[in-house]
């Protein structure tokens, strides 16, 4: 069943049904109920069509991938920083995959109607009884990169969890190190409060919730995996450095 769907991800009309089903349905939820401001758009006009890699932080399991479907989508058809009336779903952008844990993607039927939006599933193989280790990727999930990132763009999440601050995971470094792909850095911010941790009803109505897409970064393939991980992590505003940011302006309001 698993080796069927994953056939089924790749057929362009299945995909295109795909995402305008899952559109029409999250598009009041993102541009009616809460309020979405998108910034960067820009950047993802000269975009080659192939070895782009989208590094995001994560909030929910599937508004922040389903959100970025739909702004792809408007840039398609020459929006800029506005999702507007969404008649871009007439005919999506789907030259896109999103790396998932598989566990996620198996999880219940909704999550399987995703994971024919592109799903490239993983298994966690950067993390071993909470430490970071390296036991090398799975030769099939090596291979589902190398093939997606040779036709496609691919989103990935560093962190691969949805708590704030954590420490990015090897993996995305040593596939922008193998690859060498444009990376185009993602912030978002208030998903956690509009919606649940899946992502797939709302916590709180009437939230701003943020996308904002950085200007595309270089790596150099002789760079070490640690220092490439650090700039990545620096870029999604998720270093260390961010984390006493934020610490610093909590304390400033509270004493206001």
């Amino acid at each position: 069943m698993s080796s069927f769907s994953d056939r089924l991800k790749h057929v362009k009309i299945i995909r295109k049904i795909v995402y305008a089903v899952v559109g029409i349905i999250t598009y009041p939820g993102l541009a009616i109920i809460n309020k979405l401001k998108i910034e960067g758009t820009e950047h993802l006009e000269k975009l080659p069509k192939n070895n782009v890699l989208f590094v995001s932080n994560h909030q929910t399991y599937f508004a922040d991938v389903i959100t970025f479907l739909h702004i792809f989508c408007a840039v398609k058809w020459r929006k800029r920083n506005r999702l507007g009336v969404p008649y871009y779903l007439l005919n999506p952008f789907t030259n896109l995959y999103y790396v998932a844990a598989e566990e996620t993607m198996n999880g219940s039927w909704i999550s399987k109607l995703f994971k024919l939006a592109g799903a490239l599933t993983v298994k966690r193989t950067w993390r071993s009884e909470g430490k970071e280790v390296r036991r090398g990727l799975d030769p099939s999930d090596t291979r589902k990169i190398t093939d997606a990132l040779s036709t496609s763009w691919i989103i990935t999440f560093p962190q691969g969890t949805t708590k704030p601050f954590a420490p990015g995971r090897k993996g995305t470094a040593y596939i922008i190190q193998k690859h060498n792909p444009i990376v185009v850095p993602i912030v978002i911010n208030g998903f956690w409060r509009a919606f649940t941790k899946k992502g797939l009803t709302f916590k709180k109505r009437g939230s701003t919730i943020s996308v904002r897409f950085k200007e595309p970064m270089r790596f150099d393939a002789n760079q070490p995996v640690d220092e490439i991980l650090e700039q990545v992590m620096d870029a999604i505003e998720q270093s260390k450095r961010f984390m006493l940011k934020g610490k610093h302006h909590k304390i400033n309001e509270q004493d206001k």
